[in-house]
């Protein structure tokens, strides 16, 4: 008697179903990636879904439009400036600042950033000021604050460099030289902005 016709198929191994913070995660992450190739006016939701490996409707359930979508995973993804080391000098202190300042520029999450400004209208921009100041911006003029109040502290920083001109120089000319420029400032770069711009703005009057 033939009984092949009775033996089960063996069954297949399924992949286990996300969900919650787990599925939400492989999004944001696959929006960044979408992000880096094929930029700002590339990405859809269908394509983020894809890379998820997930339905296009999971997506629109979390995030109702592609602005949503992208400033949660910059917000997720963008490297945190939390902290600065003291090395001993106020030059040391700002090289070690401008080059955290310039990794998390250059990281996956900083460099779609960038290209999102670049590819965004002036009303889609908008949308991602909040975004660049509370993330980028604000933290590092913070720990600028905190690297200038030391150098005031061991004499080697004029008394009134502790003010808000002096924090936006380097915030500002990275983000210039950067979008502007193409700079995608080496140490030599860093160096040179250090040297030349921020050591003679804050050197004390020995006169």
């Amino acid at each position: 008697m033939d009984t092949s016709r009775w033996t089960a198929a063996p069954a297949q191994a399924s992949s286990p179903r996300r969900r919650g913070a787990v599925l939400e995660r492989a999004i944001l992450d696959a929006t960044l990636e979408q992000l880096g190739t094929v930029g700002w006016n590339g990405l859809t939701m269908e394509g983020v879904a894809a890379g998820a490996q997930t339905g296009k409707a999971a997506v629109y359930r979390r995030w109702p439009s592609k602005e949503a979508l992208v400033t949660d995973a910059l917000r997720a993804g963008l490297p945190r400036l939390d902290a600065v080391r003291d090395l001993g000098s106020v030059r040391a202190d700002l090289m070690a600042l401008c080059r955290d300042a310039r990794d998390a520029m250059f990281s996956p999450p900083g460099s779609a950033l960038r290209s999102i400004i670049h590819e965004c209208d002036p009303i889609q921009a908008e949308r991602f000021h909040a975004l660049i100041v509370d993330g980028v911006v604000e933290p590092t003029v913070k720990l600028l604050h905190e690297v200038i109040t030391r150098g005031i502290e061991r004499g080697d920083v004029r008394s009134d460099a502790a003010n808000s001109y002096v924090f936006d120089a380097i915030p500002a000319m990275m983000m210039y030289r950067s979008k502007v420029c193409g700079c995608e400032w080496g140490d030599r770069d860093l160096d040179e902005m250090i040297d030349r711009l921020m050591l003679p703005l804050l050197r004390p009057d020995r006169s």
